[in-house]
Protein backbone atom coordinates (compact mmCIF):
# COMPACT_ATOMS: atom_id res chain seq x y z
CA UNK A 1 0.00 0.00 0.00
CA UNK A 2 0.97 3.34 -1.01
CA UNK A 3 1.22 6.48 1.91
CA UNK A 4 -0.84 9.06 0.93
CA UNK A 5 2.15 11.85 1.88
CA UNK A 6 5.06 9.72 0.68
CA UNK A 7 7.72 12.30 -0.19
CA UNK A 8 6.06 15.04 1.62
CA UNK A 9 9.09 16.50 3.90
CA UNK A 10 7.52 18.36 6.64
CA UNK A 11 9.31 20.86 9.28
CA UNK A 12 8.58 21.41 12.72
CA UNK A 13 9.05 24.25 15.05
CA UNK A 14 6.67 23.74 17.73
CA UNK A 15 5.76 22.42 21.17
CA UNK A 16 3.16 21.08 23.57
CA UNK A 17 -0.27 19.56 21.81
CA UNK A 18 -1.45 20.87 18.70
CA UNK A 19 0.64 21.69 16.14
CA UNK A 20 3.02 18.53 17.44
CA UNK A 21 -0.26 16.50 17.07
CA UNK A 22 -1.18 17.82 13.47
CA UNK A 23 2.63 17.08 12.44
CA UNK A 24 2.09 13.17 14.11
CA UNK A 25 -1.07 12.87 11.64
CA UNK A 26 1.10 13.81 8.83
CA UNK A 27 3.81 11.40 9.67
CA UNK A 28 0.52 8.79 10.05
CA UNK A 29 0.15 10.00 6.23
CA UNK A 30 3.73 8.82 5.90
CA UNK A 31 5.52 12.57 5.22
CA UNK A 32 8.53 12.86 6.54
CA UNK A 33 8.53 15.39 9.76
CA UNK A 34 11.66 16.55 11.25
CA UNK A 35 10.55 17.98 14.81
CA UNK A 36 13.04 20.76 15.84
CA UNK A 37 13.09 21.30 19.89
CA UNK A 38 15.03 23.02 22.45
CA UNK A 39 18.03 20.84 23.86
CA UNK A 40 16.30 21.40 27.05
CA UNK A 41 13.26 19.40 25.45
CA UNK A 42 9.79 20.17 24.21
CA UNK A 43 7.50 21.29 27.68
CA UNK A 44 5.10 18.28 26.86
CA UNK A 45 7.76 15.82 27.61
CA UNK A 46 6.82 14.01 30.64
CA UNK A 47 3.83 16.27 32.34
CA UNK A 48 1.29 14.26 32.16
CA UNK A 49 2.37 11.32 32.68
CA UNK A 50 4.24 11.76 35.53
CA UNK A 51 1.62 14.06 37.50
CA UNK A 52 -0.66 10.22 36.54
CA UNK A 53 2.25 8.45 37.70
CA UNK A 54 4.28 9.24 40.82
CA UNK A 55 6.82 6.31 40.29
CA UNK A 56 7.35 7.33 36.28
CA UNK A 57 10.83 7.29 35.17
CA UNK A 58 11.14 8.41 32.03
CA UNK A 59 14.56 6.25 30.98
CA UNK A 60 12.25 3.37 31.54
CA UNK A 61 8.86 4.07 31.23
CA UNK A 62 6.51 5.07 27.74
CA UNK A 63 5.66 8.50 28.07
CA UNK A 64 2.67 7.85 26.16
CA UNK A 65 0.79 11.41 25.68
CA UNK A 66 4.12 12.70 24.38
CA UNK A 67 4.53 9.90 21.96
CA UNK A 68 0.81 10.12 20.81
CA UNK A 69 1.95 13.51 19.70
CA UNK A 70 5.23 12.96 18.19
CA UNK A 71 5.49 9.69 16.72
CA UNK A 72 6.62 8.89 13.75
CA UNK A 73 9.11 12.10 12.97
CA UNK A 74 12.80 13.09 13.05
CA UNK A 75 14.55 14.91 16.08
CA UNK A 76 16.55 17.68 15.93
CA UNK A 77 17.90 19.90 18.96
CA UNK A 78 18.32 23.05 18.23
CA UNK A 79 18.35 26.25 20.35
CA UNK A 80 17.14 29.23 18.39
CA UNK A 81 18.73 31.84 20.35
CA UNK A 82 21.55 30.98 19.56
CA UNK A 83 24.18 32.16 16.43
CA UNK A 84 23.23 30.57 13.56
CA UNK A 85 20.33 28.07 14.85
CA UNK A 86 17.80 30.33 12.28
CA UNK A 87 19.74 30.02 9.70
CA UNK A 88 19.84 26.28 9.74
CA UNK A 89 15.97 25.66 10.12
CA UNK A 90 15.77 27.95 6.86
CA UNK A 91 18.34 25.71 4.99
CA UNK A 92 15.78 22.84 6.36
CA UNK A 93 12.59 24.83 5.32
CA UNK A 94 14.49 25.43 1.91
CA UNK A 95 13.85 21.79 0.71
CA UNK A 96 10.83 20.55 2.56
CA UNK A 97 7.13 21.10 1.63
CA UNK A 98 5.19 22.07 4.61
CA UNK A 99 6.37 24.20 8.09
CA UNK A 100 4.58 23.61 11.01
CA UNK A 101 5.11 26.13 14.31
CA UNK A 102 3.38 27.35 17.25
CA UNK A 103 5.67 30.19 17.63
CA UNK A 104 4.18 33.54 19.26
CA UNK A 105 4.26 36.45 16.90
CA UNK A 106 7.46 38.20 18.70
CA UNK A 107 9.32 34.89 18.74
CA UNK A 108 8.62 34.92 14.92
CA UNK A 109 10.10 37.95 14.12
CA UNK A 110 12.95 37.42 16.75
CA UNK A 111 14.49 34.21 14.75
CA UNK A 112 13.23 35.74 11.57
CA UNK A 113 10.77 32.43 10.77
CA UNK A 114 7.94 34.63 9.16
CA UNK A 115 5.81 33.23 6.35
CA UNK A 116 7.02 36.17 4.12
CA UNK A 117 10.75 35.24 5.09
CA UNK A 118 10.26 31.27 4.59
CA UNK A 119 8.08 31.40 1.39
CA UNK A 120 10.88 33.89 -0.52
CA UNK A 121 13.36 31.06 0.16
CA UNK A 122 10.47 28.34 -0.99
CA UNK A 123 7.62 29.20 -2.97
CA UNK A 124 6.39 26.41 -2.85
CA UNK A 125 6.35 25.97 0.84
CA UNK A 126 2.91 25.20 2.85
CA UNK A 127 3.08 27.34 6.42
CA UNK A 128 1.28 26.14 8.57
CA UNK A 129 1.08 28.35 11.63
CA UNK A 130 -0.92 28.17 14.78
CA UNK A 131 -1.81 30.53 17.06
CA UNK A 132 -4.17 31.34 20.33
CA UNK A 133 -6.03 34.26 18.60
CA UNK A 134 -4.53 35.02 15.64
CA UNK A 135 -1.52 36.98 13.71
CA UNK A 136 -3.41 40.13 13.10
CA UNK A 137 -5.48 41.90 15.98
CA UNK A 138 -4.94 43.30 19.56
CA UNK A 139 -4.14 40.03 20.97
CA UNK A 140 -1.57 38.68 18.03
CA UNK A 141 0.71 38.14 20.64
CA UNK A 142 -0.78 36.90 23.57
CA UNK A 143 0.42 33.04 24.71
CA UNK A 144 -2.36 30.88 25.18
CA UNK A 145 -3.21 27.68 25.67
CA UNK A 146 -6.56 25.14 24.80
CA UNK A 147 -8.10 26.06 28.24
CA UNK A 148 -7.94 29.37 27.86
CA UNK A 149 -8.53 30.36 24.20
CA UNK A 150 -10.21 27.26 22.79
CA UNK A 151 -12.10 26.14 26.29
CA UNK A 152 -12.41 29.72 27.60
CA UNK A 153 -12.26 32.62 25.19
CA UNK A 154 -14.52 30.68 22.47
CA UNK A 155 -17.54 30.50 24.80
CA UNK A 156 -17.42 26.66 25.40
CA UNK A 157 -16.68 26.82 29.06
CA UNK A 158 -19.95 29.25 29.66
CA UNK A 159 -21.89 27.02 28.30
CA UNK A 160 -20.59 23.52 30.55
CA UNK A 161 -21.81 23.36 33.92
CA UNK A 162 -24.91 23.06 35.82
CA UNK A 163 -27.32 26.27 35.49
CA UNK A 164 -26.27 28.60 38.47
CA UNK A 165 -23.23 26.99 38.82
CA UNK A 166 -19.67 27.32 38.11
CA UNK A 167 -18.49 26.90 34.65
CA UNK A 168 -16.69 23.41 33.90
CA UNK A 169 -12.75 22.88 33.55
CA UNK A 170 -12.12 20.42 30.05
CA UNK A 171 -9.71 18.08 30.02
CA UNK A 172 -6.00 18.51 29.03
CA UNK A 173 -5.41 18.18 25.24
CA UNK A 174 -8.94 18.41 24.33
CA UNK A 175 -8.93 21.58 22.27
CA UNK A 176 -5.52 20.53 21.09
CA UNK A 177 -6.30 17.44 19.17
CA UNK A 178 -9.33 18.70 17.50
CA UNK A 179 -7.50 21.95 16.49
CA UNK A 180 -4.85 19.92 15.31
CA UNK A 181 -7.36 18.20 13.19
CA UNK A 182 -8.12 21.59 11.96
CA UNK A 183 -4.80 21.91 11.35
CA UNK A 184 -4.07 19.04 9.37
CA UNK A 185 -7.49 20.14 7.25
CA UNK A 186 -5.84 22.79 6.29
CA UNK A 187 -2.23 22.01 5.52
CA UNK A 188 -3.89 18.94 3.22
CA UNK A 189 -6.03 21.29 1.39
CA UNK A 190 -3.60 23.77 0.38
CA UNK A 191 -1.19 20.95 -0.60
CA UNK A 192 -3.91 20.55 -3.06
CA UNK A 193 -4.01 24.17 -4.12
CA UNK A 194 -0.66 24.03 -4.71
CA UNK A 195 -1.09 21.03 -7.38
CA UNK A 196 -3.22 23.40 -8.87
CA UNK A 197 -1.37 26.83 -8.60
CA UNK A 198 2.30 25.24 -8.52
CA UNK A 199 1.75 28.07 -5.23
CA UNK A 200 2.71 27.66 -1.49
CA UNK A 201 0.36 28.40 1.07
CA UNK A 202 0.06 30.06 4.28
CA UNK A 203 -2.62 28.27 6.70
CA UNK A 204 -3.55 29.79 10.15
CA UNK A 205 -5.13 28.19 12.44
CA UNK A 206 -6.19 29.29 16.27
CA UNK A 207 -7.57 27.84 19.03
CA UNK A 208 -10.03 30.49 19.94
CA UNK A 209 -11.81 29.52 16.42
CA UNK A 210 -11.26 26.10 16.37
CA UNK A 211 -13.62 26.02 19.91
CA UNK A 212 -16.14 28.67 18.62
CA UNK A 213 -16.38 26.30 15.51
CA UNK A 214 -17.17 23.23 17.74
CA UNK A 215 -20.00 25.03 19.30
CA UNK A 216 -20.97 26.42 15.85
CA UNK A 217 -24.81 25.65 16.54
CA UNK A 218 -24.56 28.05 19.78
CA UNK A 219 -22.79 30.72 17.67
CA UNK A 220 -24.33 31.02 14.76
CA UNK A 221 -27.83 31.54 16.38
CA UNK A 222 -25.92 34.21 18.47
CA UNK A 223 -24.66 35.97 15.66
CA UNK A 224 -28.50 36.71 14.96
CA UNK A 225 -29.79 36.63 17.99
CA UNK A 226 -27.06 38.22 20.05
CA UNK A 227 -28.00 35.97 23.15
CA UNK A 228 -26.08 33.60 25.78
CA UNK A 229 -27.88 30.26 25.89
CA UNK A 230 -28.76 28.50 29.10
CA UNK A 231 -26.96 25.84 30.15
CA UNK A 232 -28.60 22.01 29.79
CA UNK A 233 -30.55 21.37 33.05
CA UNK A 234 -30.25 17.55 33.68
CA UNK A 235 -32.75 17.74 36.21
CA UNK A 236 -35.04 20.05 33.98
CA UNK A 237 -33.51 19.11 30.83
CA UNK A 238 -35.89 20.75 27.60
CA UNK A 239 -36.42 17.26 26.59
CA UNK A 240 -36.16 14.13 29.47
CA UNK A 241 -35.40 11.74 26.27
CA UNK A 242 -32.37 14.13 25.64
CA UNK A 243 -30.59 13.43 29.26
CA UNK A 244 -28.12 11.01 31.52
CA UNK A 245 -29.55 9.07 33.72
CA UNK A 246 -28.32 6.85 36.89
CA UNK A 247 -28.62 3.05 36.79
CA UNK A 248 -29.00 1.04 40.04
CA UNK A 249 -25.33 0.14 40.46
CA UNK A 250 -24.49 3.92 40.21
CA UNK A 251 -23.60 3.80 36.39
CA UNK A 252 -24.75 6.20 33.91
CA UNK A 253 -26.20 6.08 30.76
CA UNK A 254 -27.19 8.82 28.27
CA UNK A 255 -30.26 9.29 26.03
CA UNK A 256 -30.07 11.07 22.65
CA UNK A 257 -33.44 11.63 21.27
CA UNK A 258 -33.99 14.68 20.22
CA UNK A 259 -37.19 15.26 17.73
CA UNK A 260 -40.26 13.67 17.08
CA UNK A 261 -42.54 11.48 18.50
CA UNK A 262 -41.73 8.36 17.34
CA UNK A 263 -39.65 7.13 20.44
CA UNK A 264 -42.20 7.60 22.64
CA UNK A 265 -43.30 4.45 22.58
CA UNK A 266 -40.40 2.36 22.29
CA UNK A 267 -39.07 3.97 25.12
CA UNK A 268 -42.57 3.41 27.15
CA UNK A 269 -41.85 -0.20 26.35
CA UNK A 270 -38.46 -0.56 27.72
CA UNK A 271 -38.94 1.37 30.72
CA UNK A 272 -41.95 -0.93 31.20
CA UNK A 273 -44.40 1.65 31.51
CA UNK A 274 -47.02 1.70 28.91
CA UNK A 275 -49.17 3.40 31.36
CA UNK A 276 -47.64 6.83 30.44
CA UNK A 277 -48.63 6.01 26.66
CA UNK A 278 -51.90 6.37 28.32
CA UNK A 279 -51.26 10.05 29.66
CA UNK A 280 -52.40 12.53 26.63
CA UNK A 281 -50.20 15.51 28.00
CA UNK A 282 -47.26 12.90 27.30
CA UNK A 283 -48.13 12.00 23.85
CA UNK A 284 -46.26 14.45 22.18
CA UNK A 285 -42.76 16.02 22.56
CA UNK A 286 -44.26 19.26 23.21
CA UNK A 287 -46.21 17.87 26.05
CA UNK A 288 -43.01 15.57 27.17
CA UNK A 289 -41.43 19.39 27.51
CA UNK A 290 -43.60 21.05 29.12
CA UNK A 291 -44.24 18.47 31.76
CA UNK A 292 -40.42 18.02 31.91
CA UNK A 293 -40.50 18.58 35.79
CA UNK A 294 -42.83 15.93 36.20
CA UNK A 295 -41.17 13.46 33.70
CA UNK A 296 -37.53 13.29 34.12
CA UNK A 297 -37.23 12.26 38.17
CA UNK A 298 -39.83 9.44 36.82
CA UNK A 299 -38.13 8.36 34.44
CA UNK A 300 -34.60 8.21 36.77
CA UNK A 301 -36.91 6.38 39.29
CA UNK A 302 -37.08 3.71 36.77
CA UNK A 303 -33.23 3.50 35.64
CA UNK A 304 -32.43 3.60 38.83
CA UNK A 305 -34.04 0.25 39.56
CA UNK A 306 -32.26 -1.81 37.41
CA UNK A 307 -27.88 -2.01 36.44
CA UNK A 308 -26.48 -0.91 33.43
CA UNK A 309 -25.77 -4.29 32.24
CA UNK A 310 -29.69 -5.08 32.67
CA UNK A 311 -30.69 -2.30 30.98
CA UNK A 312 -28.35 -2.59 27.80
CA UNK A 313 -30.05 -5.63 26.16
CA UNK A 314 -33.63 -3.67 26.69
CA UNK A 315 -32.58 -0.30 25.39
CA UNK A 316 -31.03 -2.38 22.44
CA UNK A 317 -34.06 -4.47 21.71
CA UNK A 318 -36.58 -1.21 21.13
CA UNK A 319 -33.64 0.08 18.57
CA UNK A 320 -33.13 3.09 20.76
CA UNK A 321 -30.17 5.73 20.61
CA UNK A 322 -28.50 5.99 23.30
CA UNK A 323 -24.66 5.36 24.79
CA UNK A 324 -23.72 4.16 28.29
CA UNK A 325 -21.24 6.76 29.91
CA UNK A 326 -18.00 4.37 29.26
CA UNK A 327 -15.18 4.95 31.87
CA UNK A 328 -11.76 4.80 30.31
CA UNK A 329 -10.82 1.30 31.38
CA UNK A 330 -14.38 0.20 28.98
CA UNK A 331 -13.28 2.17 26.57
CA UNK A 332 -9.86 0.99 26.42
CA UNK A 333 -11.49 -2.67 25.95
CA UNK A 334 -14.36 -1.93 23.89
CA UNK A 335 -14.77 -4.22 21.08
CA UNK A 336 -16.23 -1.62 18.53
CA UNK A 337 -13.05 0.09 19.43
CA UNK A 338 -10.97 -2.82 18.55
CA UNK A 339 -13.08 -3.87 15.69
CA UNK A 340 -12.93 -0.34 13.81
CA UNK A 341 -8.78 -0.55 14.33
CA UNK A 342 -8.75 2.08 16.50
CA UNK A 343 -5.99 0.94 18.51
CA UNK A 344 -1.99 0.62 17.57
CA UNK A 345 0.85 -0.77 18.74
CA UNK A 346 4.41 0.50 18.72
CA UNK A 347 7.64 -0.98 19.13
CA UNK A 348 9.90 1.77 21.20
CA UNK A 349 13.08 1.64 23.40
CA UNK A 350 11.06 1.09 26.81
CA UNK A 351 9.28 -1.67 24.54
CA UNK A 352 6.33 -2.36 22.70
CA UNK A 353 2.77 0.13 24.01
CA UNK A 354 -0.62 0.43 22.50
CA UNK A 355 -1.64 3.83 21.32
CA UNK A 356 -4.30 5.48 19.62
CA UNK A 357 -4.28 5.03 16.13
CA UNK A 358 -5.19 7.26 13.17
CA UNK A 359 -8.25 9.49 13.86
CA UNK A 360 -9.50 8.01 10.21
CA UNK A 361 -9.14 5.32 7.77
CA UNK A 362 -8.42 5.21 3.98
CA UNK A 363 -9.46 2.12 2.60
CA UNK A 364 -6.14 0.61 0.47
CA UNK A 365 -4.06 3.49 1.76
CA UNK A 366 -0.99 3.22 4.21
CA UNK A 367 -2.16 5.45 7.37
CA UNK A 368 -0.64 4.74 10.63
CA UNK A 369 1.82 5.37 13.21
CA UNK A 370 5.25 4.80 11.97
CA UNK A 371 7.13 4.57 15.26
CA UNK A 372 7.90 6.25 18.37
CA UNK A 373 8.62 9.56 19.19
CA UNK A 374 12.36 10.75 18.91
CA UNK A 375 14.59 11.10 21.88
CA UNK A 376 15.58 15.16 22.30
CA UNK A 377 18.20 15.34 19.51
CA UNK A 378 17.77 11.89 18.12
CA UNK A 379 18.74 12.54 14.72
CA UNK A 380 20.02 16.17 15.14
CA UNK A 381 23.28 14.77 13.47
CA UNK A 382 21.84 12.56 10.99
CA UNK A 383 19.38 15.85 9.95
CA UNK A 384 22.09 18.13 9.37
CA UNK A 385 24.81 15.81 7.07
CA UNK A 386 21.60 15.13 4.92
CA UNK A 387 21.36 19.18 4.58
CA UNK A 388 25.18 19.23 4.01
CA UNK A 389 26.55 20.27 6.54
CA UNK A 390 29.53 19.05 7.26
CA UNK A 391 31.42 17.49 10.75
CA UNK A 392 33.55 20.80 11.38
CA UNK A 393 30.20 22.84 10.23
CA UNK A 394 28.07 20.62 12.95
CA UNK A 395 30.73 21.07 15.56
CA UNK A 396 31.18 24.89 15.48
CA UNK A 397 27.49 24.75 15.69
CA UNK A 398 27.17 22.52 18.75
CA UNK A 399 30.52 24.75 20.38
CA UNK A 400 28.11 27.88 20.13
CA UNK A 401 25.47 26.00 21.99
CA UNK A 402 23.38 25.95 19.16
CA UNK A 403 23.21 21.91 19.15
CA UNK A 404 21.75 20.07 21.94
Amino acid sequence: MVAPLDGIRVVEVANWLAAPSAAALLADLGADVVKIEHPAGDAWRHVLMQGRNPDFDPDTDVDAPYELDNRGKRGVALSLERPGASDVVKRMVAEADIFVTNLTAPRIARYDLGSETLTALNPRLIYVVLTGYGTRGPDNAKTAFDYSAYWSRSGIMSLIGEPGGPPMPCRPGQGDHATSLNMLSGALAALRLRDLTGEGQVVEVTLQRTGAWTIGADVSASLILEDQPGRIDRVRPGNPLFNSYETADGRWLMLVMPTGDRYWQPVCRALGRDDWLEDERLATLMGRMQHTEELTPAIASVFATKTLAEWTPLLDAESLTWAPVAELPELIHDPQMEEMDAWSVIDGPQGSFRTLNTPFAIEGADVGPRGPAPKTGEHTHEVLSELGLSDDEIAQLAASGALG
